[in-house]
């Protein structure tokens, strides 16, 4: 898989390709983004470049074979989901004592460390950190530079500062990334010892061309719908779980439906029972808020008259029925109530009742 198969952002592809082809490539890169724009499978396809034992030409600019063994080990960890699963496992599996002074991270080749958020904070922690320190003054063993991925910016303070001190005296064999979808969150000091190059996001017609092509089994109006909810991230377009964004549409439709046009509440109460606790029910409770978040949103853009900014195109006549019987401020008080639900979750309210309140409540806004 070379440099070409990266989809869209040509310039950004290009400049760090430039970049290795200097031999100038920075010792601390933020890559922003959306989720799912590929910030991780960019820092990995320069990874696998940097130490390739090929390092094959194309288009006159460094690339990568993806075959030799290099390349091949580090291309172990290009599924992250998985190996961060793989991880947390190997972690749960140590006794007590051992599992609290043990930090996630993934090695698959000996000079490539990756950095993923810390469960439960899902935070970079000062433990991980340190880990980076103790080994990215020591050459590269196997590859000609060592690179560091952090995979988030949710630093803990301790641990932000203590990268600080790397990046005030970097190694001149290292690469540290760091992906984020918001550069802001990063110390100002991180910031200005780092470039920061940005993924944009993609135009809707790209995305739906590339959908046509990797996800056929979607025809024209769903490969719209999921181009126009991926927010220009083509990673989260290919990745979209339709089946449960349907599922969760049509529960989040009825609770809006609900509250405009208070009625029989059983169907209600049908639907929230499902909205139970443990994980599973966390997660259906998440995909159902967010879904709401972007209901809201498209009422909002069709009550000011922007339509084309709709998202959820495949119902755009059952949707501006709807905004026809709502006003702004139902719109911002249903925002806010949402926020209130969102909050019981972190206080481990029972989701059922508070989504029986937000539908309940808003019938008297």
């Amino acid at each position: 898989m070379p440099f070409s198969d990266f989809y869209g952002n040509a310039e950004t592809v290009t400049r760090l390709r430039e970049m290795l082809a200097r031999d100038r490539l920075p010792h601390a890169i933020i890559l922003a983004g959306a989720r799912g724009a590929g910030k991780y499978k960019l820092a990995q396809m320069t990874a696998k470049a940097l130490n390739c034992l090929k390092r094959p030409l194309r288009d006159g600019l460094p690339d990568f074979c993806g075959a030799c063994s290099n390349c091949l080990r580090i291309g172990q960890a290009d599924d992250l989901a998985a190996r961060f699963a793989e991880a947390v496992a190997a972690r749960e599996e140590m006794r007590e004592a051992d599992k609290r002074d043990t930090r996630l991270l993934i090695q698959t080749h000996p000079d490539v460390l990756i950095v993923p958020p810390d469960p439960p904070q899902m935070m970079i922690k000062v433990g991980q950190v340190r880990r980076v320190i103790e080994t990215i003054y020591y050459r590269p063993a196997e590859g000609r530079e060592a690179v560091y991925i952090f995979t988030d910016s949710a630093f803990m303070k301790e641990a932000a500062n203590s990268l600080l001190k790397i990046l005030e005296d970097p190694p001149s064999f290292a690469t540290m990334f760091l992906l984020t979808e918001n550069p802001g969150e990063l110390l100002p000091t991180i910031r200005s010892r780092a470039i920061t190059l940005t993924l944009a996001a993609l135009p809707t017609a790209e995305i739906e061309a590339c959908l046509a092509r990797l996800r056929p089994e979607w025809d024209t109006k769903q490969r719209t719908l999921v181009a126009k909810l991926s927010g220009g991230a083509v990673g989260a377009a290919i990745a979209f779980d339709l089946g449960a964004y349907i599922s969760a549409r049509k529960d989040a439709l009825t609770l809006l439906a609900t509250a405009v046009h208070p009625q029989d509440h059983s169907e209600l109460f049908k639907i929230t029972e499902t909205y139970r606790a443990g994980a599973d029910g966390k997660d259906k409770t998440e995909e159902l808020i967010r879904t709401l978040y972007w209901l809201l949103e498209d009422l909002l853009f069709l009550k000011s008259g922007t339509p084309g900014l709709v998202r959820n195109t495949d119902i755009a006549a059952e949707l501006a029925r709807m905004a026809q019987a709502v006003d702004f401020t139902w719109i911002a008080a249903a925002s806010d109530r949402l926020g209130e639900v969102e909050s019981g979750m972190r206080r481990n309210l029972l989701r059922s009742l508070s989504l029986d309140a937000f539908a309940v409540a808003l019938e008297r806004s």
